[in-house]
């Protein structure tokens, strides 16, 4: 088997598609299992860097964003239910009710990477499922560190983290990084440091780039 492909998942917690595009690459490395092997690596964006405390309701949220309805919103909201259904991740039915600023949870999530890719992982699943799952504050200290402790991570040591300043310049560092380098949308994917995925694409897209990637074929 050839040496594992390096995946970059350029994301942010408070982004509903890349829950998908996450449950989708998952769905799509399961597949391949055998086949072709991968290292998963989170890597930070923020969709709302400039969210203040308390965030912002999530319907007056998006239609100053974006200008779309409620009615426009409400039908968002259920295709993109449908399609984390299909893929085993449970969306709120009403969605998420708040934006919040996400900063600390990718401090989080870099500590958690430094920890080791299965880590990261398990946090990064049990923050989109503490935020889109169950309508979670995402900037309450506490929610943060039940989510690092349900990834099987040290409470104690989230909480110290969070508490202080710790990872904020790598991970503003890293923000910058991935915005010096075209990436404005959310989630990204980045196969070996060249080949770019972008959004909430269905297994399908990941199982064949992946296979073409992982046989050295132009993907």
């Amino acid at each position: 088997m050839n040496a594992p492909l390096k995946i970059d998942f350029v994301s942010d917690v408070a982004c509903p598609w890349c829950a998908i595009g996450l449950a989708s690459l998952e769905e799509a490395l399961r597949r391949l299992e055998g086949q072709v092997q991968a290292e998963l690596h989170f890597q930070p964006f923020e969709l709302n860097p400039n969210m203040p405390p308390g965030g912002q309701d999530v319907t007056e949220h998006l239609a100053q964003k974006y200008g779309s309805t409620p009615e426009q919103q409400a039908a968002a909201r259920e295709g993109i239910r449908q399609r984390g259904e299909a893929l085993g991740f449970a969306f709120r039915r009403e969605g998420r009710g708040r934006v919040w600023n996400t900063f600390n949870a990718h401090r989080l999530l870099h500590w958690a990477g430094l920890e080791g890719p299965v880590q990261q992982l398990a946090l990064k699943k049990a923050l989109l499922e503490a935020y889109h799952g169950r309508g979670e504050v995402m900037q309450d200290p506490e929610v943060l560190a039940r989510a690092a402790e349900a990834a099987g991570l040290d409470g104690a040591r989230a909480r110290e983290i969070l508490a202080g300043d710790e990872y904020a310049s790598e991970v503003s560092q890293q923000e910058s990084y991935y915005l010096d380098h075209g990436i404005h949308a959310v989630p990204s994917v980045i196969i070996n440091g060249r080949h770019l995925i972008q959004g909430g694409q269905p297994p399908e897209a990941f199982e064949q780039a992946l296979r073409q990637i992982a046989a050295g074929t132009p993907a």
